[in-house]
């Protein structure tokens, strides 16, 4: 047997080599541990305060508050839309908050406050029921339907919520609570409060009977706030994540109704912006709930009436909790308007045209409506502006009917048409015989009624408002020459020559006033002109609007300058009981001066005082010095009862200035659809809406 044997320097050299291999393994281990602990006191040593700063990193969010929207002053200061202040709950989502979190705050909130829920319309509910039971709203959905875009899948969801499930939400009162809480918390973005309940203003106000009632203008949800629920609420806040009580506001009227449709509306929280301007206010920094003026001059001047809001910051930590919050921003009220009207006066007319609708309605079954338009010929400024209807047998405001409707104002205009004829080159003190007129066919027409005072020049044809003597004048800018039992060759270009002329006066255009929808009045493209330009002549045909009718009888009563009506003075910084410095004045704008020269437009004015001296409205004014000019127009009814389309009617107006030198207003008196021509309406108001303005410059002087 052979045995082996090992060469002691084989045995040497492999002792070396495992060694050599032991040293390069711990060699390598402890530079690898070496590397590590270089590492780490690299992280902890150099970049320990940055990965600290990271690992505490917070964000800040910015929720904006309400505050109060800028107050309307009239022209003596007194305050004629206002802000109440009303406790308001409000509810802000935060980064954070989940679904279910809402749910669960909205349940608890449900325990300490009423809430109305007959704004819940089903999508509501179908919304509220998919939040609340996300596995069973899963479950609606098919495998192959999960994968598509969210907003498919959702709108599936919606489509297959059980109707059974919709029926016994309805059943249950409470659970409906908890459903009409969670659509408000659901009305905006994350950091956009909403308002979830506030109080009725009169229940916060110690001023009850100055204050309208805002529910009328649903400017509030119904079921409103009460202080026994602000004090529940306050004392859970910390249970009530995102939750909140504020002092918000609401608007309020001190002199109630008066004006109130000029002054315009707001929209609620929950309406938000106007959806058709909706990107116009989001360019410009609003929130979707934020409330806007929704009409007139809310609507107009929104720009400056819309409050710089509230902001505190929200700091959140990486997982979006927050950690603190500060208020960055206390906000201020918006801009105030000092407007151009005279609150008394206008309750002074307001009375008077009420009086004379009462007094007057049962003898003129289809009466139902009256304007009255005051201003001041020198600057445009608009000192009343008033109008009433009967609606259901009650009086209601219908101020904006002074601009937004329009009417045959008959002979009121027929200084314009004087005016129109001599700058269409008719001498001064052209006569014409005021007679019946005849025309081919068979037609015949002549003054009113039938009256005849035979020769007459436009002073005394204003006086004693001679339709013929018009008819003369239209037939004079058309070129016609009259012939008894002729043609009448006039056609559309006459017929806007003679628009041409009185839309210098601003008959048939806008005024131009600073508020919106303001109407142009109507004209017509006839198939046949012919007679239509005796009518245009004595206003029976085109139709114009009360305030048309004031601008018009301004130009006349400045010496010839159209000038704007505006209701808006100045601008103003907000002060808290009365007026601040002006930030903007609206100074008066001349649109553009009569064509005419100073001696025209001076013997249409001699008409015009005639006219109340011993003209047709001689006796009207008493002492007073008043230049006007009457109108009656025949017409047909074609107003909101059906049952009398057609009925023929009368519209009295007058338009007039006072005093007849160097007038200080000029003014117009519009009553439509009177069955009575000889009623007088038209001149009682006149002469008491003159009397009331002069009653009140003598005890403002005084004072």
């Amino acid at each position: 047997m052979t045995e082996s044997r090992h060469d002691p320097a084989e045995v040497k050299k492999s002792r070396r080599s495992r060694m050599w291999r032991i040293n390069l393994y711990f060699f390598a281990v402890f530079t690898l541990f070496a590397a590590l602990i270089v590492k780490l006191g690299l992280v902890q040593i150099v970049k320990g305060e940055e990965y600290e700063q990271q690992a505490s990193k917070t964000e800040a969010k910015i929720a904006s508050y309400p505050a109060p929207r800028g107050k309307m002053y009239d022209r003596y200061g007194r305050v004629v839309v206002d802000n109440q202040s009303v406790p308001a709950i409000t509810y802000t989502v935060m980064t954070s908050t989940k679904t279910e979190d809402k749910i669960k705050t909205a349940k608890k909130l449900a325990e300490l406050i009423n809430i109305d829920t007959s704004f819940l319309k089903e999508r509501d509910l179908k919304d509220y029921w998919l939040a609340k039971h996300p596995k069973k709203a899963a479950a609606l959905l098919k495998d192959g339907e999960k994968t598509l875009k969210s907003d498919k899948t959702y709108k599936l969801q919606v489509d297959r919520v059980p109707e059974e499930e919709i029926k016994a939400l309805e059943r249950d009162k409470e659970e409906l609570e908890v459903a009409a809480i969670f659509r408000r918390f659901s009305g905006g973005y994350a950091y956009e409060p909403q308002i979830v309940k506030a109080m009725n203003p009169k229940t916060a106000s110690k001023d009850d009977a100055k204050l309208l009632d805002e529910k009328d203008s649903k400017q509030l949800p119904a079921n409103d706030l009460t202080y026994e629920e602000v004090s529940r609420v306050s004392e859970h806040l910390e249970e009530l994540p995102g939750v909140d009580v504020i002092m918000d506001w609401t608007r309020k009227y001190p002199y109630e109704k008066t004006l109130y449709s000029i002054f315009g509306g707001v929209t609620t929280p929950e309406q938000g912006l106007i959806k058709d301007r909706e990107d116009f206010y989001l360019t410009r920094g609003y929130a979707r709930n934020d409330r806007v003026g929704k009409s007139y001059l809310e609507y107009q001047y929104e720009e400056y009436l819309n409050p710089k809001k509230a902001k505190v910051q929200y700091t959140e930590n990486r997982s979006g909790e927050v950690i603190s919050q500060e208020t960055i921003d206390e906000g201020r009220r918006g801009y105030d308007l000092q407007l151009t009207f005279d609150m008394e006066l206008q309750k002074k007319v307001e009375k008077i045209i009420e009086d004379e609708l009462n007094t007057f309605r049962g003898s003129n079954y289809m009466l139902d409506r009256a304007f009255v338009v005051m201003m001041d010929p020198n600057n445009g400024d608009i000192l009343s502006m008033a109008g009433k209807r009967i609606v259901d047998g009650k009086i209601t405001d219908y101020a904006i009917g002074t601009f937004t409707t329009q009417y045959e104002m008959g002979s009121a205009v027929k200084g314009a048409t004087v005016l129109a004829g001599y700058q269409s080159g008719m001498p001064h003190g052209q006569h014409y015989l005021d007679t019946k007129l005849y025309f081919a066919g068979g037609v015949e027409t002549g003054s009113y009624r039938g009256n005849s005072i035979g020769w007459t020049d436009e002073v005394r044809a204003l006086e004693k408002s001679s339709n013929v003597y018009m008819f003369h004048v239209a037939m004079y800018i058309a070129g016609v020459t009259y012939k008894p039992h002729g043609a009448l060759p006039a056609d559309q270009e006459d017929l806007n020559k003679m628009r041409n002329y009185y839309s210098q006066f601003g008959l048939g255009v806008k005024t131009g006033i600073d508020l919106p929808q303001e109407s142009a009045g109507m004209q017509t493209t006839p198939d046949l002109v012919g007679g239509l330009i005796l009518n245009e002549a004595i206003g029976q045909y085109d139709t114009y609007t009360p305030l048309q009718l004031a601008q018009y009888m301004s130009a006349i009563a400045n010496g010839g300058y159209r000038v704007q009506p505006r209701v808006v003075k100045s601008i103003r910084q907000p002060e808290s009981e009365k007026l601040g410095p002006v930030i903007e004045e609206r100074s008066a704008n001349v649109l553009n001066q009569i064509n005419n020269s100073k001696s025209d437009i001076e013997i249409v004015k001699r008409g015009l005082k005639r006219v109340t001296q011993t003209g047709t409205a001689a006796g009207t004014f008493g002492s007073l010095d008043v230049s006007g000019k009457t109108g009656t127009a025949e017409t047909k009814y074609y107003g909101t009862n059906r049952s009398w389309w057609g009925n023929d009617t009368y519209n009295l107006t007058f338009a007039g200035y006072y005093p007849s030198e160097k007038p200080e207003i000029a003014f117009s008196v519009v009553v439509p659809s009177v069955i009575n021509d000889k009623t007088g309406i038209n001149k009682n108001i006149s002469a008491k809406i003159v009397k009331a303005y002069v009653e009140l410059q003598k005890k403002y002087n005084k004072d």
